[in-house]
């Protein structure tokens, strides 16, 4: 229940900061905290499933996301080509989480409907990059949901109708328009004569063309998930999931304990540094080398959805206390 509470104070503290200020919401938090999550993140995915990211697949994936890295590094200076590439290598990682997770008619149907999404995607690249921005704000949700299966069975239920709350709800009844009495002012001259174009920013979290009224609401979402997506893994999962923490630091002794702060905070204070400088041009660099953490995710949530009530898909029991290393329902 103390868990519960706290994310209810939480994301009413995050909501209130996204209604009031929305696009100094999401350009302060990204300087602040947008580097360190990264690291954070990539520690507790790596080490809870280590079973998963391991051995070649581990390596393929990598080597995947690194030509994400460079496409995104490419979009910098020779635009759409770059994103069409992205697209591509972004379903060649999910089609190698499928390769890896699925089996027989399962992986066929998995083809089928990767080979759509692509079409689709390269159709409305636009709307592809939107939908990846919010979709990798709720996969917290899954991973939150799989920390609590060694709850008991009423903290378990009030935590997990907690995160739906605050992932699902909350964001939904903004969009339908119940909070725009108390939306401030998206067009925030301070933040936007130091981050560029208000349009601009907020181009990134609205569809192509959804007009300011609309685009205000995927805004005041995007910085209210956001928020609660850095809460989560700079806060909530660091003190509650340390089995974690000691899995990622016997693959990586060089970063155990505070050094892991530590690097992500070196690293986001440099790039704070051209953020300064020019906010557009540290946004790409942040967003290039934020592929690794946000593209690691799905094969993970894949494994994890394929866990389910079904077999194992995970090779070995990760160190969790006495959990096992497959999802429990």
């Amino acid at each position: 229940m103390k868990a519960s509470l706290l994310f209810v104070a939480a994301a009413g503290a995050a909501l209130a900061v996204a209604l009031r200020a929305p696009l100094a919401t999401v350009v302060l938090g990204l300087i602040a905290f947008g580097v360190l999550h990264n690291v954070l993140e990539l520690r507790y995915v790596t080490g809870r499933f280590a079973p998963v990211l391991n051995g070649r697949f581990l390596a393929v994936l990598l080597g995947l996301i690194s030509a994400i890295v460079l496409c995104r590094i490419a979009a910098m200076f020779i635009g759409q080509p770059a994103r069409y590439a992205e697209i591509l290598v972004g379903y060649a990682v999910l089609a190698a989480g499928c390769a890896y997770a699925l089996r027989g008619w399962r992986l066929g149907v998995a083809g089928a409907v990767l080979t759509l999404a692509t079409a689709v995607s390269l159709a409305w690249p636009g709307y592809h990059f939107v939908v990846l921005a919010h979709l990798h704000n709720v996969v917290p949700l899954f991973f939150l949901w799989e920390w609590a299966s060694s709850m008991g069975p009423s903290a378990r239920r009030w935590f997990r109708w907690t995160q739906v709350a605050w992932v699902l709800v909350v964001p939904l009844l903004i969009m339908l328009g119940f909070a725009d009495p108390l939306l401030g002012d998206v067009r925030e001259t301070t933040v936007a004569a130091f981050a560029g174009s208000p349009e601009r920013i907020m181009a990134v979290s609205s569809p192509p063309e959804a007009g300011l009224a609309v685009g205000a609401r995927f805004l005041v979402v995007f910085a209210f998930l956001q928020t609660m997506h850095y809460f989560v893994w700079v806060w909530f999962l660091p003190r509650h999931a340390p089995d974690a923490a000691r899995a990622f630091e016997a693959r990586a002794p060089w970063l155990r304990g505070w050094r892991a702060w530590a690097l992500g905070g070196l690293l986001g204070g440099a790039l704070s540094v051209l953020f300064v400088i020019d906010y557009a041009s540290g946004r790409a660099l942040y967003s290039a080398f934020a592929s690794y953490h946000a593209y690691l995710e799905f094969p993970v949530l894949l494994a994890m959805l394929v866990a389910v009530g079904s077999q194992p898909v995970f090779r070995k029991t990760a160190p969790r206390g006495q959990q096992p290393a497959a999802v429990s329902t």
